[in-house]
């Protein structure tokens, strides 16, 4: 895409009212406005930021409060729209503190540009360039945020940009840097999955040698050699797998675009070689990546919600296609809660492999298996059982446990794959069951 330059740029300030009395618009919404992006985060420098704060929240029916009161700044949040308010000092030396020259842009109210570090310059080059390595080092985060904007706004990092990025992830890898906080980690790097280039983007992260800083258990799997159907190594898979996640199902939410970047992240720990030393396997690889995920993505403080779906998608991708109706049926009814979510990362997981064993024959068999259950899962879930617990029990004489449960999912399963199509051989089936299980005499 070619950018038009404008000779004087000017931006439309009406879309950002209500306007504080005095002050300037600077940082992302600045940027993102010039390159014609939409932007819900307004970063105003004004000389009084808490009565700015209120005076905008009383205009619109919100409420503002102080993010950091040491420092003076406050923030009001209504129709979708963050708005923080801070202290604008002098404008030059607020603008040549900041991160990135692109960010360095500010507008005053009537859309006039201040531009002091050639961001302009920049932003039309599509580049990305640090203001002073000096304040990259200000902020333990500005490294990572470099290669988020670097890949969702599409741009290049600058050469002594990125070997800036460099020595500061090998001060923040030896512990001469403080880290960020988990919070702000996990901010950042959301942003990143949830962007179109998410896989050229964790390639970079992994450039600059960040990867190793916040998803060290990924990390590990760089070097890690396997064969059959893979042509790249552990690392290099993975990050082909989001690659082909993003590329073919562009809608994927943020929990499975995690569980596709990690879903082989137990390798490394599981490798093991045959009697013959030639041949290696990663057996119970899903069962540790799933355990590896969860924490992982505990550390960095995401929803728990986030972390026991992902660790499930992780834990079930390796499970077996099936072969006829009557496999794709107890497929489905086994993994319904993570469908399809799972059948897209078990897509990109074999897109990613092009391997000495994997042609097109072969992948074509996994789409007709897919395609399978996928038609199965289009009928719809389950109706109601056709015995229920208390049936259960005054058929075999059970008290309430956990046998009860596991005979109702017993019936539920045999009516979802076809076994039973009505209420009598579904009890004689579970006598079958029960009796082979010892509960009867």
């Amino acid at each position: 895409m070619s950018w038009f330059r404008p000779r004087n740029p000017k931006i439309d300030m009406r879309q950002f009212t209500p306007h504080p009395g005095a002050g300037y618009l600077v940082g992302g919404a600045v940027r993102d406005t010039l390159l014609g992006r939409p932007t819900r985060d307004l970063d105003w420098v004004v000389p009084e930021p808490r009565l700015e704060a209120e005076r905008v929240a009383a205009r619109l029916g919100a409420r503002a409060f102080v993010l950091d009161e040491t420092r003076d700044h406050w923030r009001v949040v209504a129709g979708g729209v963050v708005r923080d308010y801070a202290p604008l000092g002098a404008l030059e030396a607020n603008l040549r503190a900041r991160d990135y020259t692109v960010n360095a842009i500010a507008a005053d109210l009537t859309g006039s540009l201040t531009d002091l570090t050639k961001g302009l310059n920049d932003l039309w080059a599509k580049r990305l360039r640090m203001v002073s390595a000096e304040n990259l080092r200000a902020d333990s985060l500005r490294g990572l945020r470099g290669v988020r904007l670097a890949a969702t706004l599409g741009f290049t990092l600058e050469k002594a940009t990125e070997t800036a990025i460099q020595a500061h992830a090998a001060e923040l890898g030896t512990g001469k840097a403080p880290l960020p906080a988990p919070e702000r980690v996990n901010d950042e790097l959301s942003q990143l999955l949830l962007s179109d280039n998410a896989g050229p983007g964790m390639r970079l992260l992994h450039r600059v040698g960040l990867l190793p800083v916040y998803l060290p258990e990924l990390a590990e799997a760089d070097g890690v050699t396997q064969g059959g159907f893979h042509h790249l190594d552990v690392l290099g898979h993975s990050l082909e797998a989001l690659h082909q996640l993003v590329q073919g199902f562009p809608d994927a939410d943020l929990t499975l675009r995690w569980a596709t970047l990690l879903h082989d992240v137990g390798k490394p720990a599981t490798k093991t070689y045959d009697e013959s030393g030639r041949y290696y396997h990663f057996y119970g690889h899903d069962k540790l990546g799933a355990d590896l995920t969860q924490t992982l993505l505990e550390r960095l403080r995401a929803p728990r919600e986030r972390g026991e779906r992902a660790a499930q998608l992780v834990r079930y991708h390796m499970v077996q296609l099936p072969k006829n109706d009557k496999e794709a049926r107890r497929f489905v009814y086994r993994r319904r809660t993570l469908l399809p979510d799972l059948l897209k990362l078990m897509i990109a997981d074999r897109e990613a492999a092009r391997g000495s064993m994997s042609s097109p024959a072969s992948r074509r068999r996994y789409r007709l298996a897919l395609a399978r259950v996928l038609e199965i899962l289009s009928e719809g879930p389950p109706k109601a059982p056709l015995l229920d617990g208390r049936e259960v029990m005054a058929l075999l004489g059970l008290s309430a446990g956990p046998r009860v449960g596991e005979a109702v999912r017993f019936v539920r399963e045999a009516e979802a794959v076809g076994d039973v199509g009505d209420k009598r051989e579904a009890e004689a089936a579970l006598r079958r069951y029960a009796t082979a299980q010892g509960w009867l005499d």
